[in-house]
C-alpha cells in the first residue's frame, strides 16, 4: 500500500547543528577563519559560509568539521544527494561523531535512500541509552524506513518500542497498526486498534484498520460495522465510503453500494475504484445506460482495471454489438487470463460470431478456473492509493518536504 508516511515525525528530527559535530573542529591557526564561517552561518548567509568554510578547508584539509558543515548547509537548502558525499567524507576523517551520522542518516532519508539510511541510525542505535531520547528518534526512523521500503514486519518492532515510549502519540501508532495489517499480524491491529480508541474514540483511520483486518479475518459483520463506524466519525475520510461500498457490494447489496461510491466521488471526483464499482453496481441492478459512463471513464483513467472492460464487453455483448464487445473482453482476458468470467463471457461470445474453435479454447479455459474470491478490502484500497491522486483540497501544500511513502505490493485490481 502506498500510505504516506506521517511526515511531521520526520521533519521535526533536524539535523544536529554543525558546531556540535566535531571534537577536531578547531585546530591552532585558523580559528578566525572558522569563526567567521560560524557566524555568517548563523546568519543565514549561505552563500557566504560556504565560501568561508570552503576557505578553511584548503588550510585545514584533515578536519571533518568543514565537511560537516558544509553538508549542513546543502541539508538545510533540501539539497540532500550533495550533503551526502560531504558528510560521508566528515565521517571518513572522523567516525567517531554521532552527530554526522544522524545527519548523513537524516539526508538520506529525506533524499529517498532509506535502504542506505537504515545501517546508518542502527548503528547510533546501538550506543544511544535504552529509553532515551536518542533512542527514542532513531526507533522511529528505522521503523519508518522499513515502512517506506514495504518492510512491514522489519517496521513493526521498531514502531511498537516507539510507541510504548509515546502514549499519546496517534500517528505513531496508525502507522503501526497500518504495517500489522500489511504483514498480516491482524491481532497485532486489533490491539492498536484498542489504543488507539483510548486516544481518540472517534478516530475514522483506526476504525477503517479495524475493518480491513475484520475483513481479512472473513468477519463481514464485524468489518462493515467498522466501516460503518468510520463514516460516521468522519464522512470526509478518504476511502471510508468506499471501503464501505466494496464491503456491501461484496454482499451484493447493490444499492446501498451505490450510494457509497457516490459519497466517495462526492468527496473525490477521481477516485477510480469507485467510478469502476459504481459501474459495475449499476450493471449489476441492469441500468446498463447508468453504468456504461462511469466504466468509460474509469478505464480511461486506469487501462490496467480489467473489471471495467469486462462489464463494457457485457454490456456491449447484450446490446449486439459484437465487434465492440470483442475488443474489451480481450482486453479484459489480456489483463486478467486466471478470472473464470472472463473467458466464459468470451467464449459465448466467440460462439455467437460462429467461431467455434475459439470459443471451444475459452470454454476449456474457464472449466479449469475456479470462481475467485472477492479481492480483500485491504488489497482492493491499497490497489487504489497505489493510483490516486489525493483531492485538491488535501494535496500537499507546495514547498513542503515530501516523506517517503510506502511502495504497493499488493496484486493489482
Amino acid at each position: 500500500m502506498k500510505a504516506v508516511v506521517p511526515i511531521g515525525m520526520i521533519l521535526a528530527m533536524a539535523a544536529v547543528p554543525a558546531m556540535a559535530q566535531s571534537g577536531s573542529a578547531a585546530q591552532s591557526g585558523g580559528a578566525a577563519q572558522r569563526q567567521k564561517a560560524l557566524a555568517l552561518e548563523e546568519a543565514g548567509k549561505i552563500t557566504e559560509a560556504e565560501a568561508a568554510w570552503r576557505a578553511y578547508l584548503k588550510t585545514h584539509p584533515g578536519n571533518p568539521e568543514p565537511y560537516a558543515q558544509l553538508g549542513l548547509l546543502e541539508s538545510h537548502q533540501d539539497h540532500y544527494k550533495q550533503a551526502i558525499p560531504l558528510y560521508r567524507k566528515a565521517l571518513d576523517l572522523d567516525p567517531r561523531v554521532p552527530a554526522v551520522r544522524l545527519n548523513l542518516g537524516l539526508a538520506l532519508f529525506k533524499d529517498g535512500q532509506l535502504k542506505e539510511a537504515i545501517p546508518e541510525f542502527t548503528e547510533l542505535l546501538k550506543a544511544a541509552p535504552p529509553n532515551s531520547p536518542d533512542a527514542q528518534r532513531l526507533n522511529i526512523l528505522i521503523g519508518m524506513a522499513n515502512y517506506g521500503l514495504a518492510q512491514y514486519p522489519q517496521a513493526i518492532p521498531y514502531l511498537k518500542t516507539a510507541a510504548a515510549n509515546d502514549p499519546p502519540n496517534l500517528p505513531l501508532r496508525l502507522t503501526l497498526a497500518q504495517s500489522c495489517l500489511w504483514s498480516r499480524q491482524f491481532q497485532c491491529v486489533m490491539d492498536v486498534y484498542r489504543e488507539i480508541l483510548n486516544l481518540n474514540a472517534e478516530s475514522a483511520e483506526a476504525d477503517m484498520l479495524a475493518g480491513e483486518a475484520m475483513d481479512e479475518l472473513k468477519d463481514n459483520e464485524g468489518s462493515t460495522k467498522m466501516f460503518r463506524a468510520a463514516v460516521a466519525a468522519n464522512p470526509k475520510e478518504p476511502n471510508a465510503h468506499f471501503g464501505l461500498g466494496y464491503l456491501l457490494w461484496t454482499q451484493k447489496q447493490y444499492p446501498e453500494a451505490a450510494q457509497e461510491f457516490q459519497a466517495e466521488l462526492a468527496n473525490n471526483p477521481s477516485h477510480t475504484q469507485s467510478m469502476l464499482y459504481l459501474g459495475d453496481t449499476e450493471l449489476q441492478l441492469n441500468k446498463a445506460d447508468e453504468a456504461r459512463p462511469w466504466l468509460e471513464k474509469a478505464v480511461k483513467l486506469d487501462p490496467s482495471l480489467w473489471l471495467g472492460d469486462l462489464d463494457l464487453g457485457i454490456i456491449d455483448s447484450d446490446a449486439g454489438r459484437k465487434d465492440e464487445a470483442l475488443r474489451e473482453l480481450e482486453i479484459a482476458a489480456r489483463l486478467k487470463d486466471d478470472d473464470v468470467d472472463v473467458h466464459w463471457r468470451l467464449a459465448r461470445l466467440y460462439r455467437a460470431m460462429g467461431r467455434i474453435d475459439e470459443a471451444r479454447a475459452e470454454f476449456d479455459k474457464a472449466s479449469k478456473l475456479n470462481k475467485q474470491a472477492d479481492e480483500t478490502l485491504y488489497q482492493k484500497i491499497a490497489n487504489g492509493r497505489k493510483r490516486q491522486p489525493p483531492p485538491k483540497d488535501q494535496a500537499e501544500p507546495s514547498g513542503s518536504t515530501a516523506a517517503p511513502t510506502a511502495p504497493a505490493t499488493q496484486p493489482n485490481q
